[in-house]
């Protein structure tokens, strides 16, 4: 009877491993070298070809330094990945400890996500780190499908009204900026009205009022739609309660990084309509000029670290 045990054991655990191939070649690879197989998915559509100083897409999803895992980070945010899964190597000593950094950093994953189309910016962003240096990052993204058809119709129509091809670049972006403030009023009672999405280009466009997230989204959906490199910049007030937060575009025209500020140009006054081009594609020496007026304008003091392009 034993002759017969062991040979069928033995058949039992070959085809028991034939069964679980790919788990056991997976647990050892993890075991012995803390990497594994990725499932790199294509981006959507909204996903950018751009890489900027700041953060760059990642071609290697195996972290070697802080970069690395900044690269990564854009990268995930940037395809619209709902959940991505990557390893940290043995020879990256510090690999969890900066990964800890960065995801417990909510100014650093803001000014991530300043960078991607504002289609595929998050609303929540969060990291599990296994001890075995297994990372998990879950994405919960901003808009919602309806609300990207809406706007893109919306889009459509507003470059069908102001966008005319005998014109150059600026002069149809001026168009366009003058349109957007026109039809668009700041919202000051934005936590009251916090149903109406005003902080986003949805609101914008349904509700005719936006914070400033909403002015610089629907710029920014208009600017990637015509094929103009652009991304957002943010002033983030730290500890100064004097002041608040506040976010404008930058884009790409003639070779040149440009802001465009449409909040600052569609101010808040004594009840009458204001329509300014103070802030429209202009340097940074020629907005700080701007921000030097009756007024003292202190929310464009942005982080030069980040926003390197300026």
């Amino acid at each position: 009877m034993k002759k017969f045990i062991v040979p069928f054991l033995c058949l039992f655990i070959i085809v028991l491993v034939a069964i679980n191939h790919t788990k056991l070649v997976d647990f050892a690879t993890k075991v012995f070298t803390n990497k594994q197989h990725l499932n790199i998915l294509a981006g959507n559509e909204y996903t950018k070809s751009n890489d900027y100083l700041y953060v760059q897409r990642s071609n290697d999803y195996t972290p070697l330094g802080y970069q690395d895992v900044l690269n990564i980070y854009y990268s995930i945010i940037n395809n619209h990945w709902d959940t991505f899964t990557f390893y940290c190597p043995s020879e990256y000593s510090s690999c969890i400890d900066d990964i800890t950094k960065l995801s417990d950093s909510s100014l650093t994953l803001s000014n991530i996500n300043n960078f991607v189309h504002p289609y595929n910016s998050f609303t929540n962003i969060k990291t599990t780190i296994d001890s075995n240096g297994e990372i998990i990052v879950k994405v919960s993204y901003l808009y919602t499908k309806d609300q990207i058809n809406y706007i893109n119709n919306e889009v459509d129509r507003i470059i069908s009204e102001n966008y005319n091809s005998e014109l150059n670049t600026k002069e149809n972006l001026k168009n366009i900026h003058d349109y957007i403030i026109n039809n668009t009023k700041y919202d000051v009672d934005y936590e009251k009205n916090k149903p109406l999405q005003t902080y986003n280009a949805y609101g914008a466009l349904k509700e005719h009022l936006a914070t400033c997230n909403g002015y610089s989204d629907l710029m920014a959906i208009i600017l990637s739609k015509l094929n103009i490199n652009n991304y957002k910049i943010a002033y983030n007030p730290g500890e100064n309660k004097e002041t608040e937060g506040h976010v404008w575009n930058a884009a790409y025209i003639d070779g040149s990084w440009l802001h465009i500020d449409l909040t600052w140009d569609d101010p808040v006054g004594d009840g009458r309509d204001y329509l300014y081009h103070k802030y429209f594609l202009v340097n940074t020496e020629e907005m700080k000029e701007a921000d030097t007026g009756n007024i003292q304008v202190i929310e464009h003091d942005f982080d030069k670290k980040v926003y390197q392009e300026f």
